[in-house]
Formats: C-alpha cells, sequence, structure tokens
C-alpha cells in the first residue's frame, strides 16, 4: 500500500501565500512524477503543476497551469519522497481543493500506478 498525506491548507487572504506538502508512504520502490491537482466547487479537477524525478546527471523538469504560472512553484525532495507547493500572490479564484499525486512503482506489484492524497482546502479571501 502507499499513502500520501497532504498539509498545508488554510484561510489566507488575497495577495497572500501558503505552502502545501505532500509526504508519501508505504511499499515505494520509486517515485515517477509527482504533482497537484485542485478542484473548485462544480467545477472539475484541474492540474496545477507537475515534476519529475530528475536523474544522476539531469534535474527534475517542472510544468504548470497557464493559471498559476509566475506565482506558484513546485518542488520535491526524493529522499523524504515529498512534494511541495509554494503558492504566492494568491487570489480569490485559486480557492479550491488541492490534491497531490505520485505516480509510484509499488515493492508490491508490477507497473507505476497513480496514488492520491485526500486532498486539502485552500481558501482565498478578497
Amino acid at each position: 500500500q502507499v499513502q500520501l498525506v497532504e498539509s498545508g491548507g488554510g484561510l489566507v487572504q488575497a495577495g497572500g501565500s501558503l505552502r502545501l506538502s505532500c509526504a508519501a508512504s508505504g511499499s515505494i520502490f520509486s517515485i515517477n512524477t509527482m504533482g497537484w491537482y485542485r478542484q473548485a466547487p462544480e467545477k472539475q479537477r484541474e492540474l496545477v503543476a507537475t515534476i519529475t524525478s530528475g536523474s544522476i546527471t539531469s534535474g527534475s523538469s517542472s510544468d504548470y497551469a497557464d493559471s498559476v504560472k509566475g506565482r506558484f512553484t513546485i518542488s520535491r525532495d526524493n529522499a523524504k519522497n515529498t512534494v511541495y507547493l509554494q503558492m504566492s500572490s494568491l487570489k480569490p479564484e485559486d480557492t479550491a481543493v488541492y490534491y497531490c499525486y505520485a505516480r509510484v512503482l509499488s515493492t508490491l506489484m508490477p507497473g507505476e500506478y497513480n496514488y492520491w492524497g485526500q486532498g486539502t482546502q485552500v481558501t482565498v479571501s478578497s
């Protein structure tokens, strides 16, 4: 089994900052891509940011939704199996439940699978 536990959500005023964390644990052999999605009320879940694992010869690469470019930064600590999302210049439209995911190669079965966190609420007041 693989578990993802998120933390760091909360209520913040527009223009403020929050940092989300997501730690993966369990029967993990390796983690490929990690990332964050969000879902606002009555809207579809949308991709926020992703980050690859990188390699010995090259660092990880990241990608962002256009709506958060320049304001959000994704990073990861491979030794801790943890992904972070630093959110700055927050806007009311960033209000949503944020879900982390990790594409994991488990020690229990072949193949990579996506695992999800339980979600953390981010509310930005105007």
